[in-house]
């Protein structure tokens, strides 16, 4: 028989060498100054785009270039979302305005709805959704392969020669396009409110130039450019800071455009309160 011994626990390894828990969360206290850092570089981009576009030479053909490209991804997506949004519109305030018997403010409401909010929220939708990744993921693609250190060793702004001419690009097609799905969306409310619902042609007009305003028009029109701004500049800046490899470049359009939907209804809550607060309808 072998002699009984006393038992000697094995030695504990390091603590740099154990195994880490994966149900132990440890937080990374460094998390939060990585995410300040971001946004104060993200600010940092869009005011350098401000100040570089009144720097000479401004890229007009690579300007014309982007809107063009931008404009041909986002004019059909953009009209075929604006027709159910003003359908949708149409027939939820109809019914609304049925149950409370005015029917005669429909026009009024369904058009005022899809021309200050709809109309601005899907020209932003569209823009980044179809604009704003292809701007991603071009500059993503320089970026990991190191043509804009390239260019920034030659002495030549990245910001000011690629990011300036696509941010006002995207700009100028969100301003034309917010014109566009506000002519659709309101048809398409029309449509829909005077053949399914049974409405009055001439009350729905009517109640339209009784109750709208041009600050309306303009609302939606500003609401429209800062969007576009707002969609260029995350796009670029998301493209110019991807993660190594051609799986950075993909995670850094899925969250330009991510990015860009938060950011677009914070601005349009934010401007949408101002604006009543400060605009007094007509009439009141």
């Amino acid at each position: 028989m072998i002699p009984n011994q006393p038992f000697d626990a094995p030695p504990s390894l390091p603590q740099s060498r154990r195994a880490p828990n994966p149900l132990v969360f440890k937080a990374d206290p460094a998390r939060p100054t990585r995410a300040m850092q971001e946004v104060g570089r993200f600010f940092a981009l869009g005011l350098d785009v401000i100040r570089l576009t009144f720097r000479r030479p401004f890229q007009v053909r690579e300007l014309i270039e982007q809107f063009w490209f931008i404009a041909s991804v986002s004019i059909l997506p953009a009209a075929l979302v604006a027709i159910p949004f003003g359908a949708v519109i149409a027939l939820q305030l109809g019914s609304l305005t049925v149950q409370f018997g005015a029917q005669s403010f429909t026009g009024a409401a369904s058009v005022l709805a899809v021309i200050q909010q709809a109309s601005p929220i899907v020209t932003a939708l569209m823009i980044a959704g179809a604009g704003g990744s292809a701007i991603c993921a071009d500059l993503g693609a320089r970026t990991i392969r190191e043509e804009i250190d390239a260019m920034a060793v030659l002495g030549i702004s990245p910001v000011h020669r690629l990011v300036v001419p696509r941010v006002w690009a995207s700009v100028l097609v969100a301003l034309l396009l917010n014109g566009m799905v506000s002519v659709i969306g309101v048809m398409g409310g029309y449509f829909f409110n005077v053949i399914v619902q049974g409405g009055t042609p001439g009350a729905y007009l009517a109640s339209f130039s009784a109750l709208a305003q041009i600050q309306d028009l303009w609302i939606g029109e500003i609401k429209a450019v800062l969007f576009g701004f707002i969609a260029g500049v995350v796009a670029s800046y998301r493209g110019l800071h991807p993660k190594p490899g051609p799986k950075g470049v993909g995670d850094a359009v899925n969250q330009s455009v991510v990015i860009t939907f938060l950011l677009l209804f914070l601005v349009n809550l934010v401007l949408t309160t101002l604006y009543l607060k400060i605009v007094p309808g007509k009439g009141a």
